[in-house]
């Protein structure tokens, strides 16, 4: 039997992995995903409750572990030193394989934020562990809450030229969980290739203002929209589309299809 740790197995990525791997399905290799032991670490959640930025308590978690996907992660801070403890408890335990998800663009626009999620791959790809990594776009869920709180205010306050293409949670869950049910996409020496796979984008790019009407009509809001030019190399890598893959618009899920999800009565 596979046992997989999934790290933030309670957040909103990371639970519907685990119901996925917990449920079965089609492994990337074409077997069945079924009959996978899944362990849920996250600082809450028994019998693996754990801080990563702390480290204390991963040596049980860990043991016997074939693979980790590692979705804990806080804007807040601390995501390099998790990474650090987990990897090293990871290598100790001899764990096969390391999944990491990551964002589109964190190479490319100079965010606080992306600039972490950069520097995990990169621990990730130093690890000495057969590793996997896969970027996606941003959730339909964040572009939401980013609608919500512009909403609050009497217009909506919008970034100018900025355009997002948003992808459906239960699909990246989905692809994590064929990856982590799979081979290492870079296998630990002397085998392997790159480690990265093909980035997942949502199946549009879309640009603020569409986003902010079609966020209108779901909930039934009426709100003025006013396009704000920011300041800043953050600001002008998203103008310029680092955060964005159209190429790789593989999602299937439209953020006018999540919305009417979202509020079933007014669509």
């Amino acid at each position: 039997m596979t046992t997989i740790l999934v790290t933030g197995g309670t957040g909103t990525l990371g639970r519907l992995v685990t119901e996925r791997l917990r449920a079965g399905g089609t492994t990337e290799a074409g077997g069945s995903g079924a009959g996978h032991e899944v362990r849920v670490l996250s600082r809450h959640s028994r019998p693996y409750a754990v801080d990563l930025r702390e480290g204390t308590g991963l040596a049980p978690a860990v043991a016997g572990v074939d693979t980790v996907v590692h979705c804990a992660t806080s804007p807040r801070g601390g995501d390099e030193q998790a990474a650090r403890h987990l990897i090293e408890a990871a290598r100790r335990a001899g764990v096969r394989h390391l999944v990491y998800i990551s964002i589109v663009g964190v190479d490319q626009v100079p965010l606080g934020y992306y600039r972490t999620k950069l520097a995990v791959e990169r621990l990730v790809e130093e690890s000495g562990l057969g590793w996997t990594v896969l970027r996606t776009t941003q959730f339909h869920d964040l572009v939401l809450q980013v609608l919500r709180s512009s909403a609050k205010l009497p217009a909506m306050l919008l970034p100018a030229g900025v355009a997002a293409q948003p992808i459906e949670v239960t699909e990246v869950a989905a692809r994590l969980a064929e990856l982590a049910t799979g081979v290492p996409a870079m296998g630990v020496p002397p085998a392997g290739g790159w480690g990265r796979v093909p980035d997942m984008g949502g199946p549009e790019v879309r640009t603020f203002p569409e986003l902010a009407r079609a966020y209108l009509r779901a909930s039934a809001r009426r709100r003025p929209l006013l396009n704000v030019r920011l300041a800043g190399k953050a600001y002008h890598g998203f103008r310029a589309g680092g955060h964005l893959t159209p190429e790789r618009a593989v999602g299937k899920v439209t953020f006018e299809q999540f919305l009417a999800e979202r509020f079933p009565a007014r669509s």
